[in-house]
């Protein structure tokens, strides 16, 4: 892909070149300079708005809970993914985030706060390695004491073996 940079002096040289060797000189050189100043303009208009849009709509459809196995704390390749999105929007923004451990009603209360501690922090750890400052984010575990749905089956368990991002 060629860089706007790089777009730029191309676009000028044609525009250059055009005004040298028009036969209608005046008429056409004005032609090409115009053509070429519109088309610098389109891409800078086209870079300042990319450079001003809100960091947060890159956010649009990522997730923000990622799910763990059972008796796991090792982050899952979407979760990744989802967090490589996150950890960028966090380093532009310079904002902090909370990770959420949570854990499912199986094992000793004990166990399951250490389990979502265990969580968060896998999270938080993923985070920065990607560059956003420890600083900026906060853990907490909940265990098993805030369940996202309520129930006794593996698809509940599943549910609730989660850590979510709170911004």
């Amino acid at each position: 892909m060629i860089s706007k940079s790089k777009l730029l002096v191309s676009l000028l040289s044609v525009a250059i070149f055009a005004t040298g060797c028009s036969s209608n000189s005046q008429k056409a050189s004005d032609s090409a300079a115009t053509d070429a100043a519109n088309a610098v303009n389109e891409v800078v208009t086209t870079e300042t708005t990319e450079v001003a849009a809100d960091p947060r709509d890159a956010l649009v459809g990522v997730d923000t809970i990622f799910y763990f196995d059972f008796d796991q704390s090792l982050l899952r390749s979407e979760a990744r993914a989802a967090l490589l999105i996150h950890a960028s929007v966090i380093k532009e923004l310079n904002t902090s985030v909370r990770l959420e451990g949570h854990a499912d009603e199986r094992g000793s209360r004990e166990y399951n706060m250490a389990l979502g501690e265990r969580r968060a922090n896998a999270a938080r750890d993923f985070l920065v390695l990607q560059g956003v400052s420890a600083a900026l984010i906060e853990t907490v575990s909940f265990g098993e004491e805030r369940p996202a749905v309520v129930g006794s089956s593996d698809s509940v368990y599943s549910q609730n073996r989660r850590v979510e991002i709170k911004y």
